[in-house]
């Protein structure tokens, strides 16, 4: 590990072992909350996955009762996803653990130093989905 891209390598693969949920089934329901309704077509173009991948992982949402199909309001065929209240609670409880969880490690840290992370990091994924093509929405 010579160079600072092999730390943050090897730092950023260290972040995805704390998750507890599984990862896609949050960030799904995370983007489906931010473009509201979504075709399995326009999953795919936002992900860059293929449509048997997100097969898999739309069902495994259904099945739990975090999204649901419903028709297209606009009259389209394909059928879309949107989150129950269900899956509405689950992204909340997820998403106030994962905040109460970086509050923990950050506590030492000044606000300044959080701010400047924070915007390290909004940087390093707006660079990463540049080069993409995939722009992921923000609030």
């Amino acid at each position: 590990m010579d160079k600072p891209t092999d730390l943050i390598e090897y730092e950023t693969m260290l972040l995805g072992r704390h998750r507890h949920i599984d990862r896609m089934a949050y960030i799904l329901l995370s983007r489906v909350r931010l473009e509201g309704m979504m075709s399995i077509g326009q999953l795919s173009d936002a992900f860059g996955l293929d449509v048997s991948t997100l097969n898999r992982h739309t069902s495994a949402l259904l099945r739990s009762g975090l999204v649901e199909r419903i028709p297209d309001p606009d009259g389209g065929m394909a059928r879309k996803f949107r989150l129950t209240g269900a899956g509405e609670r689950y992204l909340d409880d997820e998403r106030a653990k994962n905040v109460n969880g970086l509050e923990k490690v950050l506590v030492n840290w000044t606000p300044e130093e959080v701010a400047t992370f924070a915007a390290y990091l909004r940087r390093f994924n707006t660079d990463v989905e540049r080069l993409a093509g995939r722009p992921w929405p923000r609030p």
